[in-house]
This record gives C-alpha cells, sequence and structure tokens, in this order.
C-alpha cells in the first residue's frame, strides 16, 4: 500500500473530483481492500472532512450512502511567486480557490524582506476575509530549484541573493500553520496530476519569464536526485548560438525562447506587452513568439520520445498565446517518433494563470490531512 493512495488527501481528492462517490468506489478506485478504505472513510467522517448524505443505487444489496466533501472543514493559503508577481489566494477542501489576488514583486528583492511581503499580504487578506473553517496549511511555489529536503533554494540562475537560502525555515515563522515548498513548475505538474486521469505521466511546462517543466511519472511527481529534473531551460540549443545565459553557460533555450529573451528581442517592458503585440496581430511579434515556441517543441520531443508520455501539458504567461502553443505542438508532431505523438495530448494547463496556485494548494492539503484529522480526533 503506498501513501499516497492510502491518505486522507488521496480520498478526498478523489471524492471531491466526482470520481468516488462511496466506499464501494473509492476501493475500486483506491485499488485497496475495503476494510482499509471503511478505517479511512470513518476518520474523514468523524473529523468532519467528509459527510454522508443521499444514497446511491444498489449493487444488490443495501444501498451505499454517498460521500461528499465538507468545503468549510478548513483550507489552505497557496502562493505562486514568479519573476515579476505573486499570485496567492485560499483553497477550500475540495481542492476550489476561493479568491485569487495578484501583486507585483522583483525577485532581485532581498528574499528575506520579499518572502516577509508576501506573508503580510496573506495576513491582511486572511483577516479581511476569512476564508472558512481552520487554517491548515500554506503551499508556496519558488521560481527556481528547491531542496525541499533542506528547504532551500539551489543553485537559482534567475534569483539573485537566493542560492542556499533557507526559504522553509523563514516561511515557518512566517505563518502560524505548517509550510510546505516547492520548485513552481514542479508544483503545476502536482496540480495537473491530481485534477486529471489518475496514473498518468505528464510533462508540464511552464513558459513565462524563464522556462521550467515538471515531470509526472504514473501519477507520481518526479523531482530528481537534486531537485533538477525538469529544467529544460539551460538545454544548450545551436538557435542559442554563443548568447549568455543567467546560468553562466551560453546558447541554452532560455536564451532565445523565453519570456525575458522575447522581451529583449522585441525592445518591451514585459512578457505581457509581448502577449498584448500578438493580440493586436503584430506581424514580428507573432514570428518571434512562433519561433520561441516552435524552440520549446523541439528541446520537448527529445523528453516525449524518451518518456512516452501521456499529455505534453504548457502553462506560464507565454502559454496564452495561441501561436506560441501551436508552434510547440507543431515542432513535437515533425519531430517525434509518430509512435510516441500518436496518442499524445498537446494543451494548455487546467486552470491557466491559477494552474501554479492549484498545484501548491494539493500539496499542501497532502502535506496536513493527515495531521489536522489526528487533531480532531484528540
Amino acid at each position: 500500500m503506498h501513501g499516497l493512495e492510502a491518505s486522507a488527501a488521496r480520498v478526498v481528492e478523489l471524492v471531491a473530483a466526482g470520481r468516488a462517490a462511496s466506499r464501494n468506489e473509492l476501493a475500486v478506485g483506491l485499488g485497496l481492500p475495503p476494510s482499509t478504505v471503511n478505517l479511512r472513510v470513518q476518520a474523514l467522517l468523524s473529523a468532519g472532512v467528509l459527510v454522508e448524505q443521499g444514497e446511491g443505487r444498489s449493487q444488490g444489496g443495501r444501498r451505499p450512502r454517498l460521500l461528499t466533501v465538507n468545503p468549510d472543514f478548513g483550507h489552505v493559503w497557496t502562493i505562486d511567486i514568479g519573476s515579476r508577481h505573486v499570485r496567492l489566494g485560499p483553497m477550500d477542501m475540495t481542492g476550489s480557490l476561493i479568491s485569487t489576488h495578484e501583486l507585483p514583486i522583483s525577485i532581485d528583492t532581498d528574499p528575506a524582506l520579499l518572502l516577509g511581503e508576501i506573508s503580510a499580504a496573506v495576513h491582511e487578506l486572511a483577516s479581511a476575509a476569512p476564508p472558512p473553517g481552520r487554517w491548515l496549511g500554506v503551499g508556496v511555489g519558488l521560481p527556481g530549484p528547491v531542496d525541499v529536503v533542506a528547504g532551500t533554494v539551489t543553485l537559482p540562475s534567475r534569483m539573485p541573493g537566493w542560492r542556499g537560502f533557507p526559504a522553509y525555515e523563514t516561511l515557518a515563522g512566517l505563518f502560524p500553520v505548517p509550510v510546505v515548498i516547492d520548485n513552481d513548475a514542479n508544483l503545476m505538474a502536482l496540480g495537473q496530476a491530481r485534477r486529471g486521469a489518475p496514473g498518468e505521466t505528464l510533462v508540464v511546462v511552464k513558459a513565462g519569464t524563464g522556462i521550467g517543466s515538471g515531470l509526472v511519472v504514473e501519477g507520481r511527481l518526479h523531482r530528481g536526485r537534486d531537485g533538477a529534473s525538469g529544467d529544460i531551460s539551460h538545454v544548450r540549443i545551436p538557435a542559442g548560438g554563443d548568447r549568455p545565459c543567467s546560468c553562466g553557460n551560453h546558447g541554452c533555450l532560455e536564451t532565445v525562447a523565453s519570456g525575458a529573451a522575447l522581451v529583449a528581442q522585441l525592445g518591451v517592458t514585459s512578457t505581457a506587452d509581448v502577449l498584448a503585440a500578438t493580440e493586436d496581430a503584430n506581424a514580428t511579434v507573432i514570428t518571434a513568439v512562433r519561433r520561441a515556441g516552435g524552440l520549446l517543441g523541439s528541446v520537448l520531443a527529445t523528453l516525449v520520445n524518451f518518456a512516452n508520455p501521456d499529455a505534453v501539458l504548457l502553462g506560464g504567461a507565454l502559454a496564452g498565446s495561441e501561436a506560441f502553443v501551436a508552434a510547440a505542438r507543431g515542432a513535437l508532431y515533425e519531430r517525434c517518433l509518430p509512435l510516441a505523438t500518436r496518442r499524445l495530448r498537446i494543451d494548455t494547463v487546467l486552470g491557466g494563470a491559477d494552474a501554479g496556485l492549484l498545484g501548491a494548494g494539493s500539496l499542501a492539503l497532502e502535506s496536513v490531512l493527515d495531521e489536522a484529522i489526528r487533531g480532531e480526533s484528540r
């Protein structure tokens, strides 16, 4: 029995998604004995996380009681930190965001000061409009490699002053509830896995100021030995030439296909300006965006041929451009083995701009729900 499959969060996730409405359906969905599922469900009912109401269709015996999630049991705050902005908001027990907020930031700010400002914003919002139930935890996505065991940021290329910074320790001191942290692309991938079909293998790309990706293998997030899994931004490609990269190397994908690269190339202020120009049918900008999407697709092709995933999902600001997504899709179909793309889904992420928040919230719920139930039963 695997921890995730047997966890309270997994049971709640299946019920909230409508994939299981009874104990029997949970046992089938989890692949666990009914006795094991009954114990988990009873704990969730006793704590008030799940409630029983109504009756389902009989399968030859007594009609099963239908299970639903009680959204008022509690909530987590979820935070997605980018290079130029932070999105945040509370998530209820069903995995739904109650509200979302976006604040301008600069990742160049002293990390302790920046996290303090973000924490103050969360506390202010929570006081102004308290979400339902108990505050159970906080999930935070960071735009760089994260050692989730040590709780530090490791070798970030676009986060000056963050190398080795004790992000977890700092955040734990700013919030009165448990905190979890991870790389933003990893969390985006986790959120997509929790909201899609169980057990899928996914490549999830966050294409914004930089480019990152997360890999989910048969339903489980794969971080790699040192948390570097999915760091495609620093793959060297011929189109990069000798362009210096923020990582200290030359010719990386980031230097020609990221939002930052397009901003520099087109002489605009932000990635939002690039997207606005594509919507205005600016031919020069559309050509540049298509080229960037094609270059991303060419790098992803190697990963698709290797991992043969169920889906490639594109998120981040650049995924808001149809030209970018179409070019990446075209490059994948052109460069991959036909067998690797025969049933491959290539699409944008569920949740759009909130995809990172959904993932951070999922991780937070998984991390705190079991302890919350134990606390209710004491």
